[in-house]
């Protein structure tokens, strides 16, 4: 059997605005893919699990005095008041019941693997982050709390590279700051461990997965690009928008053909779904899905039953929604 190596590429079909695609080819006998990733730096991404579907997840209460859209899932555990309409929710609302209750449980989980335990020696950049340029790792209040309120803060590195920010009590975002993303940077790879509260101040622009124990509060205008999970308080969503970070673009990491199937191995971010679609050819490409799936772990496997035999080359891609 003849093996032949490619380096995967993102190819942008202007048939799918808002997909992020990823196409390869399978000719003859088989295609061996071999996953191409940069460098991270940083500690590995927090594991949000089960939690990472949700926008807003709240113990208490969750209320809005705005009419910001919110795209991802809301969830309280156990039931509460549920004060935000469905009408601004693109998302599933659970209000108590086993979904919500594991979340809760997969949040805790998360707060504890970004704790300074668990991520020891975090550097100290002071308590004002605003007006700093920070490179991906794993930082320290010095004094408990995170402030954003001189200026903005920039994070620069790449895509895969990670930044966590851990905080015994609260994080302030002043009026009108930013989180500005440089190099590559994606808000997927954010994480803020709050000790207490986190408070968005009107017409800030946040990027990132809080995780309060306490409460979460966005005020007028503020738009959180990740999510505002709350152990055991309540979130107040008075912002224009709050959307879940886009997810990683998966990756081919085999490709092999058995006779009629053929066998496909990706590598993406757990509970995010994934579209794999299927073209005899490129010059005139007819995309065909063939399966759709929200795998709970990494990698996927996928067996193409429908492949006939006597097609002499097949390309596939896989891709997943981009909530931005």
């Amino acid at each position: 059997m003849k093996h032949i190596t490619h380096t995967p590429r993102t190819l942008q079909n202007p048939q799918l605005s808002r997909t992020q695609p990823l196409c390869l080819s399978l000719a003859l006998a088989a295609v061996l893919l071999v996953p191409y990733r940069t460098l991270a730096a940083g500690p590995a991404p927090i594991d949000l699990r089960s939690a990472a579907q949700f926008m807003i997840l709240a113990t208490a209460t969750t209320t809005t005095t705005g009419g910001g859209i919110i795209t991802g899932d809301v969830g309280l555990s156990p039931v509460g008041s549920q004060g935000i309409p469905p009408g601004q929710i693109n998302g599933t609302i659970y209000n108590g019941g086993p979904i919500a209750a594991q979340a809760q449980l997969d949040l805790n989980a998360a707060i504890i693997a970004a704790s300074p335990a668990q991520l020891p020696g975090g550097i100290n950049a002071g308590a004002e982050l605003g007006g700093q340029t920070l490179p991906a790792g794993v930082y320290v209040s010095p004094s408990g709390a995170y402030a954003i309120t001189s200026v903005d803060l920039t994070l620069n590195g790449g895509p895969n590279d990670v930044w966590v920010f851990q905080m015994a009590s609260t994080l302030t975002v002043g009026v009108g700051r930013q989180v500005i993303l440089t190099g590559g940077a994606q808000a997927a790879n954010i994480f803020w461990q709050v000790g207490s509260s986190a408070t968005l101040g009107t017409s800030s622009a946040f990027e990132g997965t809080i995780m309060a124990y306490s409460s979460i509060t966005m005020n007028v205008s503020s738009t959180l690009d990740g999510r505002a999970l709350a152990q055991v308080g309540a979130v107040t969503f008075n912002g224009s928008s709050g959307s879940l970070p886009a997810p990683e673009i998966p990756i081919f990491t085999s490709i092999t053909r058995n006779t009629t199937n053929s066998v496909m191995v990706l590598n993406t971010k757990p509970n995010t779904l994934v579209t794999l679609q299927c073209s005899s050819s490129l010059s005139q490409p007819n995309w065909t899905t063939i399966a759709t799936n929200t795998p709970l772990t990494s990698s996927w496997t996928y067996t193409n039953q429908s492949a006939p035999e006597y097609m002499p080359q097949r390309f596939y891609r896989a891709f997943i929604p981009n909530a931005n």
